[in-house]
């Protein structure tokens, strides 16, 4: 051996924090916000980190000799103070493309995440955000549809598309079920939904639902003259039986299903996104657990992340939150990863949280889903905030309409095309939201009702996880 081996403890910083390094275009850059143990300094431990997401190990060894570590070791290049924060910091890293499986989506978190958040030289750590190089988007499949093609499926243009949760979300049997969707497709809504946890329970076993949703879809189609969609939920216990059901759904002639990305995994949604672009079906994403993951602002993975992961994975549509409903999220954060959703470009800027240029190529579109906790007087907000490649689903603020879910979707729909027609007429729709809405409930009884019976509820609570700003 031409190098000299010395065993023992090793200290991180000489070899994986280099301050000098300039990042390549082909790199994949992370930002992870890091909170170190006391007493030990701050280089230390972004090396520490830098080297147990690639090549590192707390020991020197031997087969070290055997390999170009300066080639595939990961680089700690800069740190950075956190605005408001004196105890973490941000650590910059950059990774060769050569550690990553083209294409993969699992082996990149399984690397950067897997094993370096159990550290005990750390207190807390949080992957804030990844420049993935175009070398690696162009090796991954992406949305089957996109944005483009999916409007046109649904023959749906110029204005946000409109969704609703089936509610309650356990114990409908299947014509039950079929019967909610039938309401809230012919009162005006585009889409119905299956929640995240419905899939193949005693009281409605999937095939059952399905069938029913089938003829609910067709016959809301006929009387509405509209195309018209529900997301069949297709999450199972194993691959084998996520594919049935997306099989079934195909041969009922339903234009889209659904996933749960995290609690069903990349592997296995990276696989249904394939199977979707080879059979022409759309492909709604619901990102339960997220919260379990990126909610803590010191510790887990921030959202843009898995929203930016779920680009490359695969899919057409994915929930993001609402801003002003009952669940987490500011607005400029939110604004921030949906554009990661949407944009083929997306610049450096710390006031959305985006920590570095994003070339997405000719990658398609997602459409963002805002859900949860809304109802028709956030409508002008909503599409202020999300524009028109976004789908508003309201559940509770479908169903909960004194005159039921049909007319719950008439108030939601009349909301909708009154606050586009605002927008385009170049009206400030956020600031004259009461003018708008009023002005459209004169001609829609259901709309009336609607703002009457929402009037006082608001969902005011102060943000959990905000933006790193002085």
């Amino acid at each position: 051996m031409s190098k000299k081996f010395d065993a023992g403890v090793k200290e991180y910083r000489d070899t994986y924090w280099t301050p000098d390094y300039v990042p390549l275009d082909t790199d994949l850059l992370a930002c992870f916000k890091v909170t170190g143990q006391d007493g030990v300094p701050r280089e230390e431990v972004a090396a520490a980190v830098a080297a147990e997401s690639s090549t590192g190990t707390w020991s020197a060894v031997w087969s070290e000799l055997l390999t170009d570590l300066d080639f595939y070791k990961g680089r700690c290049y800069r740190i950075e103070d956190v605005p408001g924060d004196k105890e973490s910091f941000y650590a910059f890293v950059a990774y060769p493309l050569d550690l990553f499986e083209e294409g993969s989506v699992t082996n990149v978190l399984t690397s950067l995440v897997g094993n370096v958040f159990g550290f005990k030289a750390l207190r807390h750590l949080r992957l804030e955000d990844i420049r993935f190089p175009m070398a690696f988007i162009k090796t991954c499949p992406g949305p089957p549809n996109g944005i483009c093609v999916e409007r046109d499926r649904m023959n749906k243009y110029g204005r946000p598309l409109l969704g609703c949760t089936i509610k309650p979300k356990l114990g409908l049997s299947g014509k039950n079920y079929g019967r909610v969707v039938y309401e809230c497709l012919r009162g005006g809504l585009d889409f119905t939904k299956d929640d995240e946890n419905i899939n193949s329970q005693p009281f409605q076993r999937w095939q059952n639902r399905f069938e029913f949703v089938a003829e609910a879809v067709e016959s809301a189609q006929q009387e509405t003259g509209e195309k018209k969609g529900h997301y069949l939920n297709c999450t199972a216990a194993t691959p084998e039986e996520m594919y049935e059901r997306a099989e079934f759904a195909k041969e009922l002639g339903q234009p889209i299903i659904m996933h749960d990305y995290i609690t069903g995994g990349f592997t296995a949604n990276t696989g249904l996104s394939k199977w979707c672009r080879k059979n022409g079906m759309l492909l709604h994403i619901h990102r339960a657990m997220h919260a379990v993951i990126d909610r803590h602002p010191k510790h887990g993975i921030h959202f843009r992340v898995l929203a930016k992961c779920l680009r490359l994975s695969g899919g057409d549509q994915l929930h993001t939150g609402t801003v002003v409903g009952k669940l987490e999220g500011d607005r400029q954060t939110t604004l921030g990863f949906i554009d990661q959703l949407r944009e083929s470009f997306i610049p450096e800027d710390r006031s959305r949280g985006n920590f570095f240029d994003q070339d997405w190529g000719s990658m398609p579109g997602v459409f963002a889903v805002a859900s949860g906790g809304i109802h028709v007087w956030h409508m002008p907000a909503l599409v202020a905030i999300f524009g028109d490649d976004s789908v508003l689903q309201f559940g509770g603020g479908t169903h909960g309409h004194p005159w039921g879910s049909a007319a719950g979707a008439a108030a939601n729909r009349v909301a909708l095309e009154a606050c586009v027609k605002a927008r385009n007429a170049g009206r400030e729709i956020e600031k004259e939201s009461r003018d708008i809405l009023m002005e459209a409930a004169k001609h829609s009884p259901e709309l009336a009702i609607a703002l009457e019976t929402w009037k006082e509820i608001k969902f005011e609570f102060d943000t959990v996880d905000k933006l790193d700003v002085n």
